[in-house]
């Protein structure tokens, strides 16, 4: 089995905990790939990796173990999920809801993996499409959200939502986040989205700080395509997963629907509500 590695940047435990596990795997016959990126092209430093551009991750490993933060975890499923590559996670972040192991727990996480003891579930993705006169000019794919923002400024942007044809709002607002279940307990929850379990095939509209306080998160199937179009007289910045971006001219549209192919991560022996209750603290006696 070929395990890849995807590491926290700056983060000089992470390097650490990927060579013993890089040891490990190689004592179970298991090999490890890593991105040459990553590692500055150094391979001395991880004994027993093979270096590959970070494009060819992907097609050359069979799991993927994501030593960092939820931001990481992102940055390595946008690497690997369009191969089916499951993804593991090591908590080295704060909060961790999609780097679902703690640093005591690696070693028997990634032995489990590699002896088939981990069961995979499956995470519906966001499919982006820019349109800029009529023309689609980039596709891609995104675990957590979509994200419009005005970032040079704090200025209000105008923006219209619209579902299968059907008009939605029109918002005066710092923005709109569009996010996946996955993504309900990321950005969109900070923005007052509800929250989705994982197995709901469903998106979620989410106006950011809405001028008209009436305004309220819309959760749509998943099966519908949804159109978020800049009537600013500026351009808007588009993030997805808070990994990739380009500025939307004034006119232009996203289209956000379901992705064909989903995130395959490794499940917990925990269940969702578990790991809510812990990273969100429900339940507990604040102050």
């Amino acid at each position: 089995m070929r395990f890849g590695f995807v590491l926290k940047r700056g983060k000089e435990e992470a390097r650490h905990v990927a060579r013993d596990l890089i040891e490990l795997l190689g004592s179970l016959g298991c090999a490890s790939v890593m991105p040459r990126e990553d590692v500055a092209g150094d391979a001395t430093e991880f004994p027993g990796a093979t270096l590959v551009p970070g494009q060819e991750l992907g097609p050359a490993i069979d799991a993927l173990v994501v030593l960092g933060g939820d931001g990481t975890f992102l940055h390595g499923a946008g690497l690997v999920a369009d191969h089916g590559v499951p993804l593991l996670g090591i908590n080295l972040g704060s909060l961790g809801f999609m780097t679902h192991w703690t640093l005591p727990e690696a070693r028997d996480v990634v032995r489990a993996a590699a002896s088939g003891q981990l069961d995979v579930e499956e995470r519906m993705r966001l499919r982006v499409s820019v349109v800029e006169n009529g023309t689609t000019v980039v596709e891609r794919n995104a675990l957590n959200e979509a994200v419009l923002t005005q970032r040079s400024m704090a200025r209000l942007l105008d923006l219209e939502a619209e579902s299968d044809g059907q008009p939605i709002a029109s918002f005066k607002a710092d923005g709109v986040i569009v996010a996946s279940p996955t993504g309900s307990t990321a950005y969109s929850l900070a923005a007052g989205g509800p929250i989705l379990t994982p197995q709901v095939d469903a998106m979620v509209l989410t106006p950011i700080c809405p001028h008209t306080l009436t305004y309220r998160p819309v959760v749509l199937r998943a099966d519908r395509r949804l159109i978020v179009k800049n009537v600013s007289p500026s351009m808007v910045s588009l993030t997805l997963d808070g990994q990739w971006g380009r500025e939307l001219p004034p006119g232009a549209h996203v289209e956000v629907s379901k992705a064909e192919r989903p995130a395959r991560l490794y499940r917990p022996n925990h269940p969702f509500f578990t790991v809510l209750r812990q990273k969100l603290r429900w339940g507990e006696r604040q102050g």
